[in-house]
Order: C-alpha cells, then structure tokens, then sequence
C-alpha cells in the first residue's frame, strides 16, 4: 500500500529481498517534513499494533519505513525527534501499569545471513570471545506477554507494554492452551512467552466471532491480541501459549533463584517443559543448540523451508548466545539485549486493496468466486489474484469492493484473502453483487451448498470437461484436442463422456477436417483409452474433492468402480486423505454419476485397478497394495513401502518418456505415496535434469536424492 510523505521501494527491490539475498529495502525518506511524517505513521500503526492488532500498515511495510526512520536518523542525529520508534520498545507506543521485575525487551533485526555474521562478529567483541553456543527459535507471530506463578500457581498475566510496565490481563488465566494454572512444581517463578493463534484456532473464532455479529480477525496476530484483551464478550475464543523464557521473582527460593541465573537458555527451556509449560519442543521446529554461526545458518534455512506447513504463524528465527555468562557479558540496551537477534524472514502477508470480483465456471459447474487485487509483492512474487473460496465465505468476512484486505501467501500455497482491514475503511466501499444465473450459460444456480453450481452442472461447461476427461494424464485420448471436442459437441455427437466411446466412423468422417487417417487413429486412440486403470477412469469423471492422486488413493483402496460405488461415507473416510465433510461429497456424487458410470461400463470400459486388492477384515485400509504381516498388522509391498516421493525436474533414461502424473502411478505401484512438495515428511527425492528449489530444500533439510537412473532401477519391477 501507498505510504505516504516518503518513497516507496522498487519492484525489484522487493523481489530481490529474500532470506539469503538483499537486506529489506527501507522506505527512502527524503526531507525533515517527510522524517516528521514518518515518525508519526510509524508510532500510529505501532500503538495500533500492539494495542489491538490492528495497523494501517502490515509487517513488512512497518520494518521498511523503520527502517528509513533509523537511516535518516543516523545522517541526521542532532534532528532525531523524541517520539521515534527507534530504540524503544514496541515503538514507544504502548504503555502499561504492572511493572515487569525485569525489563521486557523486544529484539533487533537482521534479514540476511551477512547482517547476521556482522551481529555475531559484534556480540564477540562486547563478550572477548566468539560465543561458543547458540540458542536457535522460531520467532512466533503473537503477543508476548509474562506469566507469573506464585508456589506452582498461576496468579498474574501482563502484557509487554513499553518494556518497563504492561497491561494487567490476568482474567485471561485458564484460557490458554499450553499454559497450566498449576506448575508440575511449587515453584515461584515467571514464565515468558507468545500467546497466539494456531490456524485451527484462527479459523474458529473468526466463526465465533461473525456469528457473534462481530468483524472477522484480519490476521492471527490481530485477532490474539484483540481477543487476550477483551474482557466483556459474549464469547471465549481458544489461544496457544509457547513459553520461551523463565526467571525468578522477588519471592523465588534462594538456590533457585541463584540456578536460574547460571542455566543456558537452553537448559531454561528444557526446565519449563519439565514444569508443564508450553514449548516449541513439541513441534515441527523445536529450539535447537548450534555451536556455530554456519550451523545455526543451516537452521535458519530449515526453519523457513518448513514455514509453510506449520499450524502457526512465524515471521523469523530468534537467536540467543545460550550460556549465562555470555548474556551476562553482552548486556542490554534500552530496547533489546545485545545476546540476542531476530533473524526476519521475508512477509507472507500484506494489504492491498480488493478491485473486482470475478466468477468463474470450473468444469464441474462449480461457479467460485475470485479477488482482483492491486498487484502486491509477496515472498517475491506479484500477486494479482486471490482465492475467494465460495459466496458464503465473502458474506461471512464481510468483504466489500474497495475494500483494503489482508492477503496471506506462505510458499506455494495459493494466495487467500484474509478479511478486510476494517478500519481502513472509507465508506466509499461498494457490496460485491453476487450472480443470479450462471455466468456461463445462464441457467439457474444451485446455491443449497456454500460451493454454488450451475445447475447444468458438468453440461455448463461440455467441452472443458470433456478436454480434462480425454487429457494425458486422464484418459489420454490422443487426437481428441478442444477444437475437436467443439466440433464433436456442436454437431450433437457428443453429450456426456460417455458418447465419445459410441462414436462411429461415419460420424467422425463426416466432421470438417477429417478424414480417413486421422478418423481411423482417433478411434483407436477411444478403443485403447477404454483399457485405462480405474484411477484414470475415475479421475476422468472429476468429482468434486478428487483429483489424479485422490483417484489413485481410492481406485487403489477399493480395486473395483463396484466397490467404490457400494462405499457408504463412512467407509470412504478410510481412504487416506478423505475427512468427514469431504466423504460424502464424493459419496453423494458418484450416485449422481451413476447412470454415466453404467453406460461407460456398457461401452467396454475398464472398471477395475491393476494390481489392487478391495478391503477385507484382514487387510488395511492403505492406498498401496499390502500383505499381512506374522503379527497380523498390514504389511506395505514394495521398494517405496512406506516412503513419501518427490518427483522434481526433468526425468532421462528409462524414465525420459513418462509424464509427471506417470512417474506419481509408478511410485505408488512400488508401494509408496507420491507428493508435490519437499518437507519433513519427505523421504526420497528423485532429481532430475534442471532441478531447482526442490532439490536445493531436500538438501537443506538432509533427505535423501535419487537420479533418475538410481531410481529407475530401483522400481525396475514396478515399471509397465
């Protein structure tokens, strides 16, 4: 978003702005008049911040015009005015009236792996030495706040506020998950932390919060610091605490008090889970110790490979000298301690306005809806559209044209709008009309689900559905393009899917540009497609929810169209993948499906899936084939058993000729499961020609690489 009274960086040079290349660009401040200008922006969206949750400005837009402040002021020292943000906690913003025993600091910033060696070189210099550990953290997107237990009780919450005092809260004590009211211990001590929201949790109180008549929660962040500080709703709405600190109060043991001064940080951590407390020890990105800089810059680099799949928000990696007598040494400033540093990771959320809605007809007759946005740089990319999700969904967030959103983009998820920063509204917002007819065909539109559809269903949209039935990873009917399928649609031949395996030769030779040579290959091309396994037959169908690998995850489950047809919701919730809302979703339109399904089965079609075996009391429910082990448990068969497989860059060899969707089958006939994405759960990769990010996370995160030629002898057996 515009900010004004100062020059805004470049495209470029935000898309250069990545964990391992440029630092983030800073707003460039021109003048004094544009420095006052700034300075007041800033400390308005701080307090906003950190008062409530809300801003003007997102993350990145706020550290971009620190930032500026932070450079103006160092050519200009003798003009710095008293109410910058720089060097003061939480921007000086926030006030509170509970004291802290010990200040509560915020943390410095670097964003590249040489602002971080330079930080490092400086934390040697204060200490005489090079520190000899650190202690490596996610940095959680929430609200800090101080928890204090008198004898193993909880008695006491406050906020951070500037540092020196903050914001009594304690009427939130018992509705934080991971922060017990009772210690495992009877000890008198305070336990520092983040209070956030998890996904899940984000979700349901925007839930709550619309059926309550509220706005919904722009963001996480927001919507946790919004919800600790509310004391007379109507409503509770769950949160998660992650504590990352512990030291003695006034009234702690002596000897204790004495060995909480002396712990490493990560001994400290290790204490607090002991005592029942909330850590990132449980999770996908524990605390971790590295010895030095260039392992904790391995760290880093694991973590926001990972940042993606986390059930929580994070924006950065805190680092800490771990030992005592290094803090000790380094000391503290007034705003942050000089032991430790938060190493930024580049913004998955910005605000933008929303321009236009568009509705578009898929080929099942699913009519979504999608957001225009004025074009916003995030993680690199330009993003122009938004995902809307369904009419109910914009209802529910009260989303208007005009509208300033937050949009959330985390790797290669599809960018989504969040909600509307409502207080940024100017009131010449305008209601998004939703359509009465189908935008396609104009035929009626079946709104009884949140997902409307067109009722002409896959009609709506003949010719797309067709084309998807008859692509290569399909039914992969060579010859029968899009323009064919017009022509075979327009002239009445072809009505459904079953019709293109009842077409003659006649018919076709009668077809402009056809003739005798390409009408003869065409219909051998339907003959051979009719011997097609039951995943690619059912993937042809497109039901709703299923894709090319949930066809193959079900084809696989249940070995016969028969079998998956007689499947109530419950026995297809056994197919992994499939939860409660999707099983009869899939279950419902199958039966829709079934007199096309009885037709394509009249036509000669294949309804079975090789090598599959249907579900029995003595086999499990997996999407490979098993065989029952000597303990009576399911046993996966196979070279993959129990692998989860890559696919990245350009096969050659053996497997040169096989297609992306091809190589995914022949993982899954080896007995194990194909993925598109690189993370933990990652067991092999095989790494082709022009390998790019995909390989260079498998090495970040130490799994294990495959040629093409060390994988194609390895599934030699498996291959058709």
């Amino acid at each position: 978003m515009e900010l004004p009274g100062y020059a805004q960086v470049g495209a470029l040079s935000v898309v250069a702005c990545r964990m391992v290349g440029m630092t983030t660009p800073a707003a460039e401040i021109m003048d004094g008049a544009a420095y006052a200008q700034a300075v007041e922006d800033a400390v308005k969206a701080s307090a906003a911040y950190y008062g409530g949750g809300t801003s003007a400005l997102d993350d990145d837009a706020y550290d971009r015009l620190v930032r500026g402040i932070a450079a103006w002021e160092s050519d200009h020292p003798d003009q710095v005015l008293p109410d910058s943000p720089t060097g003061k906690v939480a921007g000086g913003a926030v006030v509170g009236d509970v004291p802290h025993t010990v200040a509560m600091l915020s943390l410095d910033n670097v964003f590249t792996p040489e602002e971080f060696t330079a930080w490092t070189a400086s934390l040697a210099r204060r200490i005489g030495h090079e520190a000899q550990r650190f202690s490596v953290e996610p940095k959680l997107d929430g609200l800090a706040i101080a928890a204090r237990y008198t004898d193993g009780r909880l008695t006491r919450l406050i906020t951070r506020g500037d540092g020196i005092a903050g914001e009594d809260v304690s009427h939130a004590i018992g509705t934080l998950v991971g922060l017990p009211e009772k210690l495992e211990r009877p000890v008198t001590v305070e336990v520092r932390g983040e209070v956030l929201m998890t996904t899940a949790q984000f979700e349901h109180a925007n839930e709550v919060r619309t059926a309550h008549g509220g706005q919904p929660f722009a963001n996480p962040r927001g919507a946790s610091a919004g919800s600790l500080r509310a004391k007379d709703r109507a409503y509770t709405v769950p949160m998660t605490f992650f504590g990352y600190g512990l030291l003695p109060l006034a009234d702690t043991d002596t000897a204790l008090a004495a060995r909480l001064g002396e712990l490493a940080h990560s001994d400290l951590m290790a204490l607090t889970a002991q005592l029942g407390v909330n850590t990132t020890a449980t999770t996908a990105v524990p605390g971790i110790v590295a010895a030095t800089v260039e392992e904790t810059l391995e760290r880093v680099r694991e973590t926001a490979a990972l940042r993606a799949e986390l059930p929580f928000g994070i924006d950065g990696i805190v680092i800490k000298a771990d030992l005592a007598a290094d803090q000790q040494a380094a000391g503290s400033g007034s705003r942050a301690p000089r032991w430790a540093i938060a190493y930024k990771l580049p913004a998955v959320e910005k605000i933008t306005r929303l321009v236009e809605v568009q509705w578009n007809v898929g080929r099942t007759g699913i009519i979504a809806p999608r957001g225009v946005l004025e074009p916003v740089q995030i993680e690199g990319a330009t993003i122009t559209y938004a995902t809307l999700h369904n009419p109910a969904d914009i209802t529910r967030r009260d989303l208007r044209l005009g509208d300033h959103v937050m949009v959330h983009r985390a790797g290669d998820v599809i960018p989504r709008i969040e909600a509307p920063v409502a207080h940024l509204r100017t009131g010449d917002e305008q209601p998004i009309v939703f359509p009465e007819v189908c935008p396609r065909c104009g035929s009626a539109i079946d709104t009884s689900q949140e997902r409307w559809r067109c009722e002409q269903g896959r009609n709506c949209h003949l010719v797309a559905s067709l084309s998807y039935a008859a692509g290569r990873d399909q039914l992969d009917i060579e010859g029968l393009g899009a323009t064919r399928i017009v022509q075979l649609v327009e002239a009445g031949l072809a009505a459904d899917l079953a019709d293109l395996f009842t077409l003659t030769r006649d018919q076709l030779l009668a077809l402009e540009r056809m003739g005798a040579t390409s009408t003869d290959n065409l219909l051998t091309a339907i003959d051979a497609a009719k011997d097609q396994p039951l995943s690619r037959v059912l993937c042809a169908l497109g039901v709703r929810g299923t894709g090319r690998s949930m066809s193959r995850r079900i084809a696989r489950h249940f070995a016969t169209m028969d079998n998956i047809r007689a499947a109530d919701a419950d026995a297809m919730q056994q197919v992994e993948g499939i939860g409660t809302e999707k099983a009869p979703s899939i279950v419902a339109e199958l039966a829709e499906l079934s007199p096309l399904i009885d037709r394509l089965t009249a036509a000669g079609v294949n309804m079975t899936e090789p090598g599959a075996t249907p579900p029995t009391p003595t086999t499990s429910d997996t999407d490979t084939d098993t065989e029952v082990a000597a303990d009576g448990t399911d046993k996966a068969v196979g070279p993959l058993a129990g692998m989860t497989v890559v696919v990245t860059g350009a096969m050659t060899g053996a497997l040169e000729k096989l297609s992306r969707n091809q190589m995914n089958e022949l993982i899954e006939r080896a007995g194990g499961r194909s993925s598109s994405s690189v993370s933990r759960k990652t067991s092999l990769v095989v790494a082709g020609e022009g390998a790019g990010s995909k390989r260079a996370k498998a090495e970040d995160l130490g799994i294990r690489l495959a040629s093409p030629d060390e994988f194609a002898a390895l599934v030699a057996d498996f291959t058709t």
